[in-house]
């Protein structure tokens, strides 16, 4: 077996594959997401939440059922490609590979403006070097690292919450549900929370290196799922009970402000603190992800096959990992993308528009079908509420990813009808 033919080393259990999952979805997300949710929902902002919740969970049992089925990495590529057709696993991969590679960059931006904020993009490069030579070093040592930023970025969300909750400043009053802004104001904040429980599906995209897959995989999503859910839950309500929907709304740093409302300024430059790392668990989950998709598309010549090389020794996708590496670098060095990246999430629910629709086909059983069609209709429905750009921008990216698709195929044909004229002669 040639190294760029050979499989990834199956070295994650359950615990290192819940880990990735929380590193993923407990990220910077919780710190700057509940801001524009809340403006876009008024006083349905935990209404909101239970949707994408909702929308969240169908996608990722559909996701659970896949992953057991083709334990390979590539996440919904490979379950696109084998149960609807190469052309829906290919645009599931480009929305995945292109909409991520731009939040990897934002999220690398972040980490610099937390962390130095005058020198936000020489910071963001330096930690897409450092995290991906970490990647680099194999599996283990990325799951190792990301379980350090969980446990740090949890500590840091229990200390908002019983700052919050235990300060006497809170008002259950302000959590009143309600619509204010409208069912469309609610949808809108929906899809913008779903974005902060995607990243369940990067377990998925380990799927070649995690032991006992039909097990492992299914209990890690369900497992990592309901501790983000849990933990979300508790934030919004902390931060609601403390500011109210229309501070909320307009606060560029929600817990921050939060923990100063509640009278504990001091602790402002600890959540400061925790956006950073969550921002770079954020990071280091991403770069997995994506290479590990890079690597699957490269195997099926969707990009070029050098990237499909395994390390002999670190059993990791050691070109696609300096690849993506590299372009997220470019990207954070020369771009600043955190207020043009709203087509990633459009592009992460077409991607589970994808995996749900594939779920459908794995069994004709009535029951079994209602989670993937609640899902693929839940990700149709956030992706068109999102903001008018974002949905231009997001269908634009796929229809670039298309028509890319149908000119390698014509290009494909007229080649080897070129050959086979020229065989018969």
């Amino acid at each position: 077996m040639t190294p760029s033919a050979a499989v990834l080393r199956r070295t994650l259990g359950v615990r290192d594959a819940v880990v990735v999952g929380l590193g993923s979805m407990i990220g910077a997300g919780v710190f700057s997401a509940l801001g524009p949710a809340a403006r876009a929902a008024g006083t349905g902002l935990l209404p909101a939440l239970t949707v994408a919740a909702v929308v969240a969970y169908c996608n990722a049992m559909s996701s659970a059922r896949l992953a057991a089925r083709y334990p390979a990495s590539g996440g919904t590529y490979v379950y696109g490609r084998e149960r609807l057709g190469a052309f829906w696993g290919y645009l599931a991969g480009w929305a995945f590979v292109v909409g991520k590679t731009a939040s990897c960059a934002a999220m690398a931006l972040t980490v610099g403006a937390y962390v130095w904020p005058g020198q936000a993009h020489a910071v963001a490069v330096a930690a897409v070097v450092a995290l991906t030579a970490v990647n680099y070093g194999g599996i283990q040592k990325s799951a190792w690292l990301t379980r350090m930023i969980v446990a740090l970025v949890l500590a840091v969300l229990t200390a908002v919450v019983v700052v919050c909750l235990a300060s006497g400043r809170a008002d259950a009053g302000r959590l009143g549900v309600g619509l204010s802004s409208g069912a469309g104001g609610v949808l809108q904040a929906a899809g913008l929370l779903f974005f902060a429980f995607a990243g369940y599906a990067r377990i998925a995209t380990l799927g070649e290196e995690v032991r006992d897959p039909a097990r492992t995989i299914p209990r890690a999503i369900q497992v990592a799922l309901g501790i983000t859910l849990a933990v979300y839950a508790c934030v919004a309500v902390a931060v609601l009970g403390a500011l109210g929907t229309g501070r909320l709304g307009y606060s560029t740093a929600p817990l921050a402000d939060a923990v100063r409302a509640a009278g504990v300024p001091g602790l402002v430059p600890v959540v400061r603190a925790g956006a950073a790392v969550a921002a770079l668990g954020s990071l280091l989950a991403l770069i997995l992800g994506v290479s590990r998709t890079t690597l699957a598309m490269a195997r099926d010549g969707h990009l070029p096959g050098a990237l499909a090389a395994v390390h002999p020794r670190f059993h990791v996708p050691h070109r696609a990992e300096p690849a993506v590496g590299a372009v997220v670098a470019v990207l954070a060095a020369t771009v600043d993308v955190r207020g043009a990246i709203g087509f990633s999430s459009f592009g992460v629910l077409a991607y589970y528009a994808v995996a749900n629709a594939s779920a459908w086909t794995l069994t004709p059983a009535p029951l079994s079908r209602v989670v993937p069609v609640v899902g693929l209709l839940g990700c149709a429905t956030l992706a068109f509420a999102l903001p008018a750009v974002s949905v231009a921008v997001g269908a634009g990216v796929l229809a670039v990813g298309a028509a890319v698709y149908g000119v390698r195929r014509w290009s494909a044909g007229r080649w080897e009808g070129w050959s086979a004229s020229r065989r018969g002669k």
